[in-house]
């Protein structure tokens, strides 16, 4: 949480520096627009430009910005540049060394219409097995920081319609000090640079006017990239992992499609004082929020007209998408959002504000609701229509009402709310308090081949009736779309279908005045049928849920002769050759049973805090997560959690009991319910 509230005061910083003076303030200090040229990058080599045989990224950059002139190049380096009608371009024919390192920024993209293309290099377009929504081919050209630099930020884009194509980004991050650094990220959009250091003694901050939408630049494209990932898709150590992948800190109508972006500290998208218009489309985020900001996608700002449709966000922290008191409102559909919350429990999707339609999506493995909707500041008016849901940890859709101001209360939803009938209600609880529908029976009979389902609901709202397909609590998971019909001026519905006997059915009411309602309990059609819950694994593979065929199963229950815990030194988090050696018996284990995910589960010993345990049992938790990733266990199979010192191992307080205390214990569970056994040595205990 650490980085997540650092990250958070480096956006404050930035937007506390925005100021007050006009616009015209900052277009009388435009450059004057360079001439634009076609450059081929034949170097890997990062340094001070130079006149010589090959031409660097950064140098390609300074020509194309108009502050390397035409002139100061080699005759060899003259012959990689050709004019270009009207806009500049980027190509790449790198020989031998394809990553390029850097030493430090590089410098803004501030040439108008600029196009990166990392396609252009041979050898690109290799095809990758990993899971991806629309496959990104494999590119071969890497942009990433060098051995020991710190580099923030890849590629700053300051400039109308630029374009980035077909690169691998991956490392950018800052260390923390004692003024904040601006936000890092592998990709970062604003109209003006900001400094990397925001604290005290920054240059002056008259030009980073966010009020003024005119200085944002406008249709950036980010497309066909690698962001967080080298070209060999392997997990990144932790000391080569990007902060961000694409914040869009300051824009209008960008456009972020058919990318890979994995594995990052934080957000894999954010944005921060703007992004109105924007269209994120066709990714994949696999894995990201890791330390920090959790969600895949996190939206603050002004982020009117945003739509967010046909990507693949699996196996990250937090939410699938996240929206932070936004300005406006954003569109939410075709998605697949599954198996978020690795880390914190939150809605696979949780909506601030008013106006957002969330429609045609799939969302579900969620340890929280489907969608929740925040009651403050006021929201009404959203739409939740025609998804389906699965495995679930909560409602489908919960809207939470002012009752506390503790984030935890916010993030996860409050579960079922109570009918009421007030006016003032409108005002206390998400979408206006919308009521739930009532269904009038708990089992409707079939008169032949149909049943007459009936109920109450608001006057003037519609009802959408829904099977259920995770029937295991009261409320269930609304599945398939059945059917949509109106309420009439008496609060009455009904619906006649013909389904079969057993089928389960919950419903939702929609108000366009006031949004969607949470759903009702559900009821069955004919006959109570045994509950049998879905078969799935836990996989970002979409083809592979839900499991069609039986699986195979092991004739005896399974006999598991693995550690299911390692311990850690006095107040530390890393692992020790030891403890590598257990996770390394977890990791072959999961492994060769593919249907079996864990929950890391972190303890302290009793010796500090009880907020200082709860972070330090986290980040045991998260080395020990880390730890696997790095054995090639996919992020979806594991939960992190942290108890802190509420669950000691002892009771006692010698140096044993607390070296015993000091663990991350593994819970190994079966997707299919198959019994498991456990051992328990305790062959890395750490004495102080």
């Amino acid at each position: 949480m650490k980085l997540e509230k650092s990250l958070k005061l480096r956006f404050a910083a930035i937007a506390g520096l925005a100021a007050t003076l006009p616009l015209a303030a900052f277009a009388q200090n435009a450059p004057t627009l360079p001439a634009s040229y076609s450059a081929v990058v034949t170097s890997a080599a990062d340094g001070p430009i130079s006149p010589d045989a090959v031409l660097t990224l950064r140098e390609a950059i300074e020509l194309v910005n108009g502050t390397l002139p035409f002139a100061a190049l080699s005759p060899a380096e003259k012959a990689l540049v050709t004019p270009a009608a009207g806009t500049s371009q980027i190509s790449f024919n790198l020989v031998g060394d394809t990553n390029i390192q850097l030493g430090s920024l590089l410098p803004p993209l501030t040439a108008s219409g600029l196009v990166i293309d990392g396609s252009t290099q041979p050898g690109y377009g290799g095809i990758s097995t990993a899971p991806m929504i629309e496959p990104v081919p494999t590119p071969v050209v890497s942009i990433s920081p060098a051995a020991g630099a710190e580099v923030p930020r890849g590629l700053t884009v300051t400039a109308d319609d630029v374009t980035i194509r077909g690169l691998s980004l991956y490392g950018f991050s800052s260390r923390h000090r004692s003024t904040e650094t601006t936000p890092p990220a592998d990709i970062f959009i604003t109209h003006l640079a900001p400094p990397i250091d925001a604290g005290p003694g920054a240059p002056s901050a008259s030009a980073l006017a966010f009020q003024e939408a005119a200085a944002a630049p406008a249709g950036v494209v980010v497309e066909d990239s690698w962001l967080g990932i080298s070209p060999t898709g392997e997990v990144p150590d932790r000391e080569e992992m990007s902060a961000f992948g694409v914040s869009v800190f300051n824009a209008v109508d960008p456009v972020i499609r058919r990318n890979r972006i994995e594995y990052h500290e934080g957000s894999g998208i954010i944005t921060g004082a703007r992004a109105q218009g924007m269209v994120v489309t066709e990714n994949t985020l696999i894995a990201n929020g890791l330390a920090g900001m959790p969600d895949a996608i996190r939206l603050d700002g002004d982020i009117d007209g945003t739509e967010i449709f046909g990507n693949l966000m699996c196996g990250s922290d937090g939410s699938g998408v996240y929206l932070f008191k936004p300005d406006g409102a954003a569109r939410i559909y075709d998605n697949n959002i599954r198996f978020n919350g690795r880390r914190l429990r939150r809605a696979a999707v949780y909506l601030m504000g008013s106006g957002h339609e969330v429609t045609d999506n799939f969302i579900g493995y969620q340890p929280g609701p489907g969608v929740a909707i925040a009651a403050y500041p006021r929201s009404e008016q959203n739409l939740i229509l025609n998804n389906q849901f699965a495995a679930l940890d909560g409602l489908s859709v919960d809207l939470t009402y002012n009752h506390s101001a503790n984030p935890y209360d916010y993030q996860i939803g409050d579960g079922p709310n109570p009918p009421r009938y007030s006016y003032n209600r409108r005002k206390d609880t998400a979408n206006a308090a919308i009521n739930a529908p009532t269904l009038t029976a708990y089992v409707f009979p079939l008169e032949g081949e149909q049943a007459v389902v009936t109920g109450t609901a608001d006057p003037g709202s519609e009802v959408t009736l829904y099977t259920v397909n995770d029937p295991l609590r009261v409320y269930g998971a609304l599945d398939e779309q059945l059917d949509t019909t109106s309420v009439g001026e008496d609060g009455q519905f009904s619906f006649t279908l013909g389904v079969p006997s057993g089928t389960r059915v919950s419903a939702i009411a929609t108000d366009p005045r006031y949004g969607t309602s949470e759903p009702s309990p559900m009821a069955s059609i004919g006959e109570v049928l045994p509950i049998q819950p879905a078969a799935y694994s836990a996989t970002c593979a979409l083809a592979q849920v839900p499991i069609e065929a039986e699986p195979e199963l092991p004739p005896e229950p399974l006999q598991l002769s693995v550690p299911r815990q390692i311990h850690f030194a006095l107040d530390q988090s890393f692992i020790s050759a030891e403890s590598a050696d257990i996770l390394d018996q977890v990791a072959a284990v999961l492994q060769e049973y593919s249907f079996i995910v864990i929950e890391l589960e972190g303890h302290t010993d009793p010796r500090a805090s009880n907020a200082y345990n709860q972070a330090l049992g986290e980040r045991r938790a998260r080395s020990a997560r880390d730890y696997l990733l790095q054995q090639g266990i996919a992020p979806e199979r594991m939960r992190i959690r942290s108890f802190g010192e509420t669950q000691r191992a002892t009771t006692g307080s010698d140096r044993i009991d607390y070296a015993r205390d000091r663990r991350v214990e593994i819970i190994f569970e079966d997707t299919r319910g198959l019994e498991i056994e456990y051992v328990n040595p305790e062959t890395d205990l750490q004495l102080e």
